[in-house]
């Protein structure tokens, strides 16, 4: 095989001056040879810490092996992971979101530090991928991202578990509707073993997203974490990060508008996470390419909900995997007209991909464009009196709702998940949690334990709940998230009052307020804000709107890489 005439490792490996660095290289069994071949960061987000993860230090060894299989050279980093499932409602939930921005920033100081060829990223709990196609736009080098794959269900009395079955088992069992124990033999049964959560939730959402958008090979992260045929996929990844760094193939070949309305829409048709839409807006902005809240609306108007997936339906992605995965859903939402052809890192466009669908028969878990489980999408982008800069509406069910209530103001998740515990909201309230956006919070934690208590007392479709927060995917109802300007940002949201009649118009998109907010702004004094201190000050220092992706990077220029 051919090697490059000139490489970016060449930076540290090449010439007289730079004994030194080959010195330590050799060091970690480096050969004379090797320093002619590309150079490859196996990134890695391992850590046993989520069973999300906890299986990537086994799948580096096929990908390392495809690498230098290749005839290219691996090194190995690892970065953080915060998990969302296991700091879910608590304190720690305010570093899930910043762990986003950190991880793309290690990685981008791993590969430009080391002047590498190409990076391979290894990813697996929710903000690990965002992070890693973050990082990719950020500097364009060829690479791509192999996903750990998704968890197997868990079975308790005949049904299949996941996360969310534990969350929701929560408030059923604070408003009496099961026992201790019968709480507890559901905790112990919902995670089996190594996977991210098992629903369309976050982690999934992206992973098909990232195939979709063209920075993962189609079909590789349908694959379930300990499925036999992963370690074959994860050896193919290697090799084709090496194929890229030969072809000097960067990633912001696969992203562009068009690629990024793939993604958008295949979220949409999945019934997918919400946080799609706040990490595809991060992504765009490294790449520097236009991309709106808007554009999320549309999505969600032109793509209906074609897949049957948790949470708000009954299959889990080990179904969809065993129906046909990703390239499947993408084949029938392309013959439905809802895609445009664009590259992807296999070498082949997503059509080409998508001409290899082999779906299964009798299959219940994906349906027809034409016949789709809901008309539109699960989601609509607001404004108003309280949303100048737009809010995120999640909603279940196939209507354009319109709610109208008093308001139940909240300034922390604790405070209004102790609320929901206690049975102080009732049929009719529009709960509004503030404080916990990306600067207020600072982090912007997902409000899953109180959507899930919400759940489990019976309440989910008969209240409404606000929030300059976000959602986990695992979270339904009618919920509103990313409301911007945030509290933090002497928003709108800041001056409701408990007993505000708040009004929801989903077919308007509107999202307003009865009171004269301009009257109480003139007398309005912010608060001390929250300080944390360390990297939670930092972040909330630089966080742009959550309107904007929640982003602390500067858009890329022209010339910029």
């Amino acid at each position: 095989m051919s090697e490059l005439k000139s490489k970016t490792s060449d930076a540290i490996v090449k010439g007289p001056a730079h004994a030194p660095a080959r010195a330590m290289l050799r060091a970690t069994g480096f050969e004379t040879d090797d320093f002619a071949a590309p150079i490859i960061g196996l990134v890695n987000t391992w850590t046993t810490v989520t069973p999300c993860n906890m299986h990537l230090s086994a799948l580096a060894d096929p990908v390392r092996e495809g690498i230098e299989s290749a005839g290219a050279r691996a090194v190995d980093f690892n970065t953080i992971v915060v998990s969302d499932g296991v700091t879910m409602g608590a304190p720690g939930m305010r570093a899930s979101l910043i762990s986003r921005e950190v991880i793309a920033d290690s990685i981008e100081l791993a590969v430009r530090g080391h002047s590498l060829d190409g990076a391979i990223i290894l990813v697996g709990c929710d903000k690990t991928i965002p992070a890693a196609a973050m990082a990719l736009a950020r500097m364009d080098v060829p690479g791509l991202i192999f996903y750990g794959g998704s968890i197997m269900p868990g079975h308790l009395d005949g049904k299949d578990l996941s996360i969310q079955d534990v969350f929701e088992a929560v408030g059923a069992e604070a408003s009496g509707a099961i026992s201790q124990e019968e709480l507890d033999a559901v905790e112990q049964a919902a995670c089996p073993g190594a996977g991210a959560c098992g629903g369309q939730f976050t982690a999934n959402t992206m992973a098909m997203a990232m195939s979709i958008l063209g920075l993962s090979p189609m079909g590789v992260n349908d694959i379930p974490a300990i499925h036999k045929d992963k370690i074959a996929a994860a050896k193919a990844c290697g090799q084709r990060t090496v194929e890229l760094a030969r072809e000097k193939t960067g990633a912001r070949q696969f992203i562009s508008p068009q690629s990024l309305k793939n993604a958008a829409m295949a979220a949409s048709a999945s019934g997918g996470s919400t946080n799609a839409i706040l990490h595809l807006l991060a992504i765009a902005n490294e790449a520097g390419v236009p991309f709106t809240l808007d554009d999320f609306h549309d999505a969600a108007q032109d793509a209906p909900v074609i897949a049957d997936l948790k949470p708000s339906g009954r299959y889990l992605a080990h179904d969809l995997y065993l129906a046909g995965g990703t390239r499947a859903l993408a084949a029938r939402m392309r013959a439905g007209g809802l895609l445009q052809d664009t590259p992807t890192v296999s070498g082949k466009t997503l059509f080409d991909e998508l001409d290899a669908s082999r779906e299964t028969p009798g299959q219940k878990v994906i349906h027809d464009v034409a016949a789709p489980l809901k008309k539109r999408g699960g989601y609509r982008i607001l404004y108003g009196d309280l949303a100048q800069e737009g809010a995120v509406l999640k909603v279940s069910g196939d209507t354009h709702p319109v709610m109208s209530g008093p308001a139940k103001v909240f300034e922390s998740e604790e405070d209004c998940f102790a609320a929901v515990q206690k049975g102080a909201i009732a049929k009719g309230d529009v709960i509004i949690i503030r404080n916990e956006g990306p600067k207020g919070g600072p982090g912007m934690r997902e409000m899953l334990a109180v959507t899930a208590a919400l759940v489990g007392q019976g309440l989910i479709d008969d209240v409404a709940l606000i929030t300059d927060g976000r959602f986990s995917g695992a979270s339904k109802g009618f919920v509103i998230g990313h409301l911007a300007p945030e509290a933090a940002a002497d928003g709108p949201i800041a001056l409701v009052r408990t007993g505000d009649i708040i009004r929801i118009d989903a077919a308007a998109r509107r999202i307003d307020c009865d009171a004269d907010l301009a009257a109480r702004k003139k007398a309005y004094q912010p608060p001390q804000r929250r300080r944390l201190g360390g990297v939670f000050d930092k972040y909330a220092a630089l966080v742009s709107s959550a309107s904007q992706g929640a982003v602390t990077s500067i858009p890329p220029t022209e010339n910029s890489k």
